[in-house]
């Protein structure tokens, strides 16, 4: 054989078969030859064994092949196509050689029998139209060279391919069980409860393989590749499956990690809504929390390849969360306080309702715990609606007879707590008069081994001031801060705790401002302080409390 064929490429070399191995062919097949001659010059080969992700642009095909040649009596291989966005077109044309000739490549350079003609010669085997997954099966009984043919016409987009020939000694992709379904076990008005069979590759390899949900409120997806995909296309980045499966290091500010029971979620906050992901390991139920009621959600499963990152996606399915029962109404009375607490985890809401016997409302809140959002109608339409600080005030005018409706709802899951009072006369009187803010301040400078120095803010109406403080620990620094009820007085506290009771007030709020020095403390011991004002009707509000550590030596 002349030298100069052996340097030439694969695929130059193929072409150059072809042209001297194939007579003129009849006018009929000779576009279609001239075709698929023209296709397999300019493609490229395509990888076997491995995960190859290709770019399409729209409209412009993308072409690769490969070579089965002689060696066995059947070559079995697999092709699978997982679009990652668009629905794309792809198909697998064939060139098979008389049997006992050579492909294209090899050493025995002689003609293929001029009987063939090349309409004969290359045919297509397979294809699809849709953004599925899809594995085409082949098995070819002697030498023959394939051509794998994309197109998008829609958009830009990507898709991943993976040829093998080697069927024998596992799967780059986990294995679906014969049911992939997932079914919904369980509804609730926040919680899904999901059950699906099991990955045989699970129960035959469990170390590497794991089970990822993602939820969402917009549709299923068929791939982990398409999920990520739709993700990324609204505007943030996305961890890579192993990052997700094992740790948060590329996580974006527009998302939140949450770490539980050996759970990793990422939620990620998108326009459409909540993207959630979540981990679970080898455990084919879960439960998914804190969803909001009376909403479709969209659930898909995949099992996971940690060692490949490779995936298979189970049959999505998706459920409706059942509508939030009607809280039970409590009737509010003129100048009656009502002292409402909502439980995080079982009632959220909590509603009232008010009849006006006057043109002029006012409805005065003070929030004692946790994080409460209030929402006023007036005959069914909004008034007011906001988060709760502190002491909050709503003036409102109407109607004689206007029904007003007051919803409480808890923002968070440990217990929360506030006093509502609703009244056509303005009860300033009946809570004190509010300084600018609620702080303590302490002075590190004036701080000692025995005494402590705290200051905070007055107002112009001479009002009464007790502090108490209370020794306590570095682990319990956080629970006493958390668990403070601001709307609980002195009367819940220690006699021992009691520090002093102080008159004060002043006109010009720039000076309305006291200190209070704190002595007889312990060297290097942790304090917690608490200042209540008291107003003229004996209701009190609590500061903010403030831990101060005397020093350890002077």
């Amino acid at each position: 054989m002349s030298s100069f064929w052996l340097y030439l490429p694969l695929h130059l070399l193929m072409a150059t078969c072809l042209c001297h191995s194939i007579k003129a062919p009849t006018t009929s097949s000779q576009q279609s030859f001239k075709t698929n001659l023209f296709n397999f010059y300019h493609s490229l080969i395509l990888a076997d064994g491995k995960e190859t992700t290709i770019h399409l642009l729209k409209d412009i095909p993308k072409r690769y092949y490969f070579v089965l040649e002689e060696g066995r009596a059947l070559a079995p291989f697999s092709i699978t196509v997982t679009p990652c966005d668009v629905p794309i077109e792809w198909s697998i044309l064939v060139y098979k050689f008389p049997p006992g000739k050579a492909a294209p490549g090899d050493h025995d350079t002689q003609e293929v029998s001029k009987s063939h003609k090349a309409s004969s010669m290359v045919s297509t085997i397979f294809s699809y139209k849709g953004n599925s997954v899809e594995t085409y099966m082949g098995m070819s009984s002697h030498s023959a060279l394939y051509l794998l043919e994309f197109l998008s016409t829609e958009r830009d987009t990507h898709i991943t391919v993976y040829l093998t020939t080697d069927t024998t000694s596992g799967h780059l992709y986990p294995e679906l069980p014969g049911d992939p379904r997932i079914d919904v076990v369980g509804i609730g008005h926040t919680t899904v409860t999901l059950a699906w069979k099991h990955s045989p590759s699970v129960l035959q390899h469990s170390e590497g393989i794991q089970y990822c949900l993602l939820v969402n409120e917009k549709h299923n997806y068929k791939s982990l590749c398409a999920a990520e995909t739709a993700i990324r296309s609204s505007g943030m980045k996305l961890p890579p499956t192993v990052a997700l499966s094992l740790s948060p290091y590329l996580l974006e500010p527009q998302q939140v990690m949450i770490l539980s029971n050996s759970e990793l979620s990422i939620i990620n906050k998108v326009s459409s809504g909540e993207v959630r992901q979540v981990c679970m390991g080898t455990k084919n139920t879960y439960t998914v929390p804190n969803l909001s009621p009376s909403t479709q959600y969209y659930f898909d499963v995949f099992i996971v390849n940690l060692l490949t990152n490779a995936s298979a996606a189970y049959t999505g399915t998706f459920a409706r969360t059942l509508e939030e029962p009607e809280p039970k109404v409590t009737e509010l009375k003129d100048g009656k306080v009502v002292h409402v607490v909502l439980d995080g985890k079982k009632q959220k809401f909590y509603s009232l309702q008010y009849q006006a016997r006057h043109k002029k409302i006012h409805f005065t809140f003070q929030l004692c715990r946790g994080q409460i959002r209030v929402h006023i109608t007036r005959n069914g339409k909004t008034v007011a609606s906001e988060n709760l600080s502190g002491l909050r005030y709503f003036s409102l005018k109407g109607k004689l007879l206007d029904t007003y409706s007051v919803q409480l709802r808890s923002t968070e899951e440990s217990n929360s707590s506030v006093k509502v009072l609703a009244s056509p006369h303005f009860h300033k009187p009946l809570f004190p008069l509010l300084p600018e803010s609620l702080k303590i301040k302490s002075f590190s400078k004036l701080r000692t081994c025995r005494s402590v120095t705290i200051a905070w803010l007055g107002t112009q109406e001479e009002s009464k001031y007790c502090v108490y403080r209370k020794r306590i620990e570095e682990d319990q620094i956080w629970r006493e801060l958390q668990s403070a009820d601001r709307c609980s007085g002195p009367e819940s506290r220690h006699k021992s705790e009691k520090v002093l009771c102080k008159y004060f007030y002043d006109l010009n709020l720039q000076r309305a401002v006291t200190t209070e020095t704190i002595k007889g403390l312990e060297a290097g011991t942790l304090y917690l302080f608490d200042v209540y004002l008291f107003g003229p009707s004996g209701i009190p509000v609590r500061y903010h409390s403030k831990v101060v550590k005397t020093r350890k030596k002077c």
